[in-house]
């Protein structure tokens, strides 16, 4: 296991103790973390999935559109976070691990780091009643 950097532990600290869902990845896009607000929306808890890379996480949780649609990795907001390196919001449909689908709105931006080392991404993101 690498040593993570600071910003990104305090992060994964903040998002422990907050009420809303916190997705947080690294620069190549792979899963550090997520929260247990998360785990209600995503339909598994973080113990049980653990870290992955992007490509495991792409196949995890299918995003649609509101037409049903699959959506591009590059239209989800943290790609656009990671890959753009600024902030970028959005509403999209997931199909969790449990089943269903959840409309959710998502807030995601990069992790800039002390001597504006890029270290990742965040994903902010709650439920959107239908």
């Amino acid at each position: 296991m690498t040593q993570k950097e600071i910003e990104v532990i305090l992060a994964r600290q903040l998002a422990e103790y907050l009420a809303v869902a916190i997705f947080i990845v690294d620069t190549d896009g792979a899963l550090l973390y997520y929260n247990e607000t998360a785990e209600s929306i995503l339909g598994s808890r973080y113990d049980e999935t653990g870290p992955m890379s992007a490509n495991q996480l792409a196949g995890i949780f299918r995003t649609v559109d509101q037409d049903g649609q699959p959506l591009k990795s590059e239209d989800l907001p943290l790609v656009k976070a990671l890959t753009r390196r600024q902030p970028a919001h959005g509403s999209l449909w997931i199909e969790p691990l449990n089943g269903g689908l959840k409309k959710i709105a998502v807030t995601a931006f990069p992790i800039i780091g002390q001597a504006n080392r890029f270290l990742g991404a965040i994903a902010i993101f709650w439920e959107v009643p239908r």
